[in-house]
């Protein structure tokens, strides 16, 4: 829920209760439809909220000037007559990998320090051009390598319901921004989790869609065949219709799915869809797991249960790979960083060391021992062991076959079910620090969530559930590739119904 003052006199109005209260982009819009309130008072009101959460760290930078610029183009051209964009006036913020054209992107990295992007990535040219206001880049963990968001050169986020939590990562700024009422709906990316994890984390929805439904165009690689923009929302309404508007074709990506854009706004409209029943299937492994939370594990069970009591099929399918999914992942992902991250060398742009050095190869090791980060250094090291000639049948061939079988076993199950449901994560938000100084079990950590990325499914994160520790978990959604019309009305349905619980 977000409030906004109608009126710049502040306080004395706030207190006559001059306010408008809104739940989703939909209702926003029409209160700037009725005149009620004004692009620029929204704008106001998140700058005056990024202000006073400032100590949340979810920002590398806001674009305060723009932002009331561009809505102020906006309110001029609606009173006008203009017809208004999907995205008209809706305040998103991007996190720091994704290409805003004439602004910094550094990827949370010293490596990238001073860059700025010359083009716009597909996505943002698609925000943009749907008259949406980009309010701000979002911290991140290093080259959206972390889970927890305390791999950043701008020091870490806190997560806004326990500031002694971390917020999820490596898209934990982007969750925060949402989570706090920093903006409307934010942009990360999920190589391996770091969309839904986050969500999960903070009690928001997020969203990775298919492999290839957004252009990648614009996003800084890190694994690019796992890499995929996701959106972050307070409820599947906005993440549908953020997806309708940046989803589709793009000449500048070759992997990009060439597939029509459905109208995923229409999509979580339940009152055509609330009498059907769904087909889900869930691991017995993973809902049985040692690692899982004990209160995780009994709430997902008995909304099972619940599911079941409503008339839904929802049926264990024995999964025997469980534990060959986050070795595949990492052997996979480092392998590719290791390639794509080559091209920061401090040559063109970015940190250049200040260090005598001898040569040309001392002076790379220098602007890279320099510019990486600890988390990014041991990827790269990683994919480069993985990748050389003694191992790569040993390691990397294997990963590979790995995640075949894991196709091979995702076919098999949607020939019989509509929905996979996981856990998102293994526990709830923990502690700042906690984790920082054992690599493997913040790996761990990515169990449940590394499978959508591997197979190039959609994948969603709901918030339904509260801990007795006081924080939020969601339940993890997943259709077959490019169903993301059917992970929306089901993931609709299920908040709904949750609700009524």
């Amino acid at each position: 829920m977000i409030f906004l003052s109608l009126t710049p006199a502040g306080f004395i109005h706030t207190i006559l209760n001059y306010f408008i209260l809104f739940n989703s982009i939909s209702e926003y819009q029409q209160q700037l439809t009725a005149g009620k309130i004004t692009c620029v008072e929204a704008v106001n009101y998140f700058l005056d909220n990024i202000h006073a959460k400032e100590r949340l760290n979810a920002f590398t930078e806001v674009y305060a000037a723009e932002a009331l610029e561009k809505a102020a183009l906006l309110d001029a051209e609606r009173i006008a007559g203009g017809k208004p964009g999907k995205m008209h006036g809706v305040m998103v913020a991007i996190k720091d990998v994704i290409c805003y054209k004439d602004h910094k992107v550094t990827a949370a990295s010293k490596i990238l320090e001073g860059f700025e992007s010359v083009y716009n990535a597909t996505a943002v040219q698609k925000l943009l051009d749907a008259e949406a206001i980009i309010i701000g880049s979002c911290n991140c963990d290093e080259f959206a390598m972390g889970s927890t968001n305390e791999n950043s050169v701008y020091g870490r986020v806190l997560n806004a319901i326990d500031e002694n939590k971390v917020p999820g990562g490596s898209s934990g700024g982007s969750a925060v921004a949402v989570q706090a009422g920093l903006c409307m709906i934010s942009l990360g990316s999920d190589t391996g989790g770091s969309v839904r994890q986050p969500a999960d984390f903070c009690g928001i929805v997020g969203l990775k869609p298919s492999y290839g439904r957004i252009s990648r165009y614009g996003l800084i690689a890190y694994a690019s065949s796992f890499d995929q923009i996701g959106i972050f929302a307070n409820n599947v309404g906005d993440v549908a219709v953020a997806l309708e508007v940046i989803a589709g074709a793009d000449e500048y990506d070759s992997t990009v799915s060439q597939s029509a854009v459905p109208l995923y706004s229409n999509t979580t409209d339940l009152k055509k869809d609330e009498t059907k029943k769904y087909r889900i299937a869930y691991f017995e492994e993973a809902i049985g797991h040692p690692s899982l939370d004990k209160e995780i594990a009994t709430s997902i069970k008995n909304y099972i249960t619940q599911l079941q009591h409503e008339g839904h099929i929802v049926e264990p399918v024995h999964f025997d790979l469980l534990d060959h999914i986050v070795p595949a992942y990492y052997v996979l992902t480092t392998a590719e960083a290791s390639s794509n991250l080559s091209r920061f060398d401090g040559i063109r742009y970015g940190h250049k060391t200040t260090a005598p050095f001898a040569d040309l190869t001392e002076f790379y090791k220098l602007n890279r021992s320099e510019g990486f980060g600890k988390e990014v250094q041991r990827r790269i090291m990683l994919g480069t062991f993985v990748l050389s000639a003694g191992y790569y049948d040993a390691y990397f061939t294997k990963a590979q076959q790995v995640r075949r079988l894991l196709v091979n076993k995702v076919n098999a199950i949607f020939k019989q079910y509509d929905a996979i449901i996981l856990p998102t994560s293994p526990t709830t938000a923990f502690n700042i620090g906690e984790k920082t100084d054992d690599p493997i079990a913040m790996y761990l950590a990515d169990i449940y969530t590394v499978f959508a990325n591997l197979t190039g499914l959609p994948g969603i994160s709901l918030p339904l559930f509260k801990h007795s520790n006081g924080m939020p978990f969601g339940l993890q959604v997943m259709t077959n590739k490019l169903m993301e019309v059917s992970l929306l009305q089901l993931s609709a349905l299920l908040m709904q119904q949750n609700k009524t619980l």
